[in-house]
């Protein structure tokens, strides 16, 4: 899909309330909202982008927010020659950061793909490194635990040795499957979501790049003792919030993040999947607000 053809209404609606900036010669869309501190970064998960986070600013209308596409996802730039590393999508972040916020504390609320980058930024700032004022973080429904997730036949096909040959050929009926699979029962992926997010996949021919943005798996596995030891070491305020019926970060996994630092507070979602910001916005919404509050463990 080329730019701007085939958009639906909602998708250039949301298209327009962002704005296309610069990082190392790429452009990112990105969306900045002033408001209440501390400033809320959005990091989104794979293979979707920053639209899953439309409803959270329209439930929380005065708090400052930054949402933005990773590079490869959505409306940012899709490079075919790029390394699309975990470690690059986090530098893309504090820069962002940085630019909309200075060092004004911020709270990161990570999901699937972003929760990765999150750990990264939290390995950062134990070793002071990390550019901005991490103030505090959620993470929710991410297979930071590689070994315990269970990813769906879309990415186990990117993933192997076929994966070029799997983005080459991807359609939207399988796509419009796949996606479903991780929407839970009592909130099922609407057919005008499975639309948007499938044109949002293609928009400037970015499903061909799967096998590439998938890569982060492996690095998963590579870094795990860098990132498992900043979910255990990092003393920040760190919440928990998870979709029990998500067949791909499955509740083994939030087991395993509590077995690390068994006195995270958690929030557990029944009936809901992958995405509990698409499928139950008000409620995630709620978490968010008390994980903001003072003292994230009233939640």
């Amino acid at each position: 899909m080329s730019a701007g053809i085939g958009l639906s209404e909602r998708l250039e609606t949301w298209r327009l309330k962002g704005r296309l900036e610069e990082f190392r010669g790429r452009h990112i869309h990105a969306r900045f909202r002033d408001g209440e501190g501390p400033l809320l970064v959005l990091l989104h998960g794979f293979p979707t982008c920053s639209y899953d986070w439309r409803y959270l600013f329209d439930l929380m209308p005065d708090r400052a927010m930054l949402a933005f596409d990773f590079l490869g996802f959505g409306f940012s730039d899709k490079p075919r020659d790029h390394s699309y590393t975990l470690s690059w999508q986090a530098d893309l972040t504090e820069e962002l950061v940085c630019r909309h916020w200075g060092d004004r504390p911020a709270f990161v609320c990570a999901h699937d793909f972003g929760a990765s980058v999150a750990t990264e930024m939290m390995a950062r700032d134990l070793a002071g490194e990390l550019r901005f004022n991490l103030g505090g973080m959620l993470i929710f429904n991410g297979s930071i635990l590689v070994e315990r997730s269970n990813p769906t036949l879309a990415q186990k096909l990117l993933r192997g040795p076929l994966g070029p040959l799997a983005a080459r050929f991807s359609n939207e009926a399988f796509f419009r499957r796949q996606f479903a699979s991780v929407f839970g029962d009592e909130h099922p992926l609407t057919d005008a979501d499975a639309t948007d997010y499938w044109s949002l996949m293609t928009f400037n021919d970015g499903n061909r790049l799967g096998h590439k943005l998938v890569s982060y798996m492996d690095e998963r596995a590579i870094y795990a003792d860098r990132w498992h030891g900043a979910i255990s070491q990092w003393q920040g305020d760190l919440s928990l919030v998870w979709g029990m019926q998500d067949p791909v970060a499955v509740p083994d996994i939030l087991d395993g993040l509590l077995e690390m630092r068994p006195r995270l507070p958690v929030v557990r979602m029944p009936g809901i999947g992958h995405y509990p910001q698409v499928e139950d916005p008000e409620s995630f919404a709620r978490t968010v607000n008390r994980s903001l509050a003072p003292d994230p463990t009233s939640l």
